[in-house]
């Protein structure tokens, strides 16, 4: 190990699968996730591109959510299930840069995409006459965009600092992806201002919008509760704890890992919360947002009955 620590530019990904019985099952287990994550999250783009009926600002912004989730899981997934079942456990410098960056791209884009989505249902409840105006197609594009092009340069600014590190204790990576915080354990340097970046942009990726999501859900229950409908009561409350479902499954195990220091953190424990992040909240997203929306499944129906007739 240490020869090849010392003659090669390579990364060493130490994974998630032990090497028994019990990694097998879990690599089966995860493969099974992937690809039903892959078809869900597909299943939702196309469902909302292709039925008028979901051609709204909230449908819009949760396709955007299912292509983040699509390509979020498909960044960690493939290598991982690669290295174990080729037994090579390595990962190229230029391959650990693209993976930490498109890691931290589309997290970042998913926090703010979430804080969101939450600001639309807060719109749409509380707000219901002046929806179309302050939720109009534009500021959804621009709240979009803005997701992307924010996450984008906070993922830049890190991976270029990590990456121009000099030198490394060792370049095995106690993870299964490019993580920044395993990876910075390894550095030969002090890091500890880097870390308080970590930290600060956590708080602004993580801490913030949650505080925000639950601050216009609070508003949104308050506004739910005086409503006189009990249709309308019952439907809002099944989307806020749609949307909450989601929140709580991507942001707790993220702050619980990047807002505590180093040294109460255990590889261990990190990668088992780095999983519900990567790889469950991706295949999640599709099943709450299809299995507990109306009108997802009524679009689901007539997309089924259009085909059916089609082949008839």
């Amino acid at each position: 190990m240490e020869t090849y620590n010392q003659t090669s530019t390579d990364f060493i990904l130490l994974g998630l699968f032990p090497p028994s019985r019990f990694g097998m099952f879990l690599f089966i287990l995860i493969v099974l996730i992937f690809l039903i994550a892959l078809f869900g999250n597909l299943c939702m783009i196309l469902l909302i591109f292709l039925d008028t009926h979901l051609h709204t600002p909230m449908y819009f912004l949760l396709s955007q959510l299912s292509f983040i989730d699509l390509n979020y899981i498909s960044t960690i997934v493939p290598k991982m299930a690669c290295n174990f079942l080729l037994g090579n456990k390595s990962i190229s410098f230029i391959g650990c840069g693209m993976q930490s960056f498109f890691f931290m791209t589309l997290a970042g884009t998913e926090a703010l995409l979430l804080t969101s989505m939450a600001y639309d249902r807060y719109i749409a409840i509380s707000s219901p006459l002046h929806y179309s105006i302050r939720i109009s197609r534009r500021v959804c594009l621009l709240m979009i965009i803005g997701s992307w092009m924010t996450g984008s340069i906070n993922s830049c600014a890190h991976t270029i600092y990590t990456f121009q590190i000099p030198c490394w204790k060792s370049r095995a990576i106690n993870h299964f992806f490019c993580d920044v915080p395993a990876m910075l354990t390894l550095a030969c340097i002090d890091t500890w201002i880097y870390e308080y970046t970590v930290f600060v942009s956590a708080i602004f990726f993580l801490l913030l919008p949650f505080t925000g999501i639950a601050c216009s859900y609070g508003c949104v229950l308050f506004a739910v509760y005086h409503m006189q409908s009990a249709e309308g009561r019952k439907k809002a409350y099944l989307t806020c704890s749609t949307h909450l479902t989601v929140v709580t499954f991507y942001y707790m195990p993220f702050a619980y890992t990047y807002l505590r220091p180093r040294s109460l953190r255990t590889p261990t424990e990190d990668k088992i919360l780095a999983v519900f992040y990567t790889i469950l909240t991706p295949v999640l997203n599709p099943i709450i947002y299809s299995l507990r929306n109306k009108e997802v499944m009524g679009a689901l129906r007539r997309l089924t009955k259009r085909i059916c007739s089609v082949k008839m």
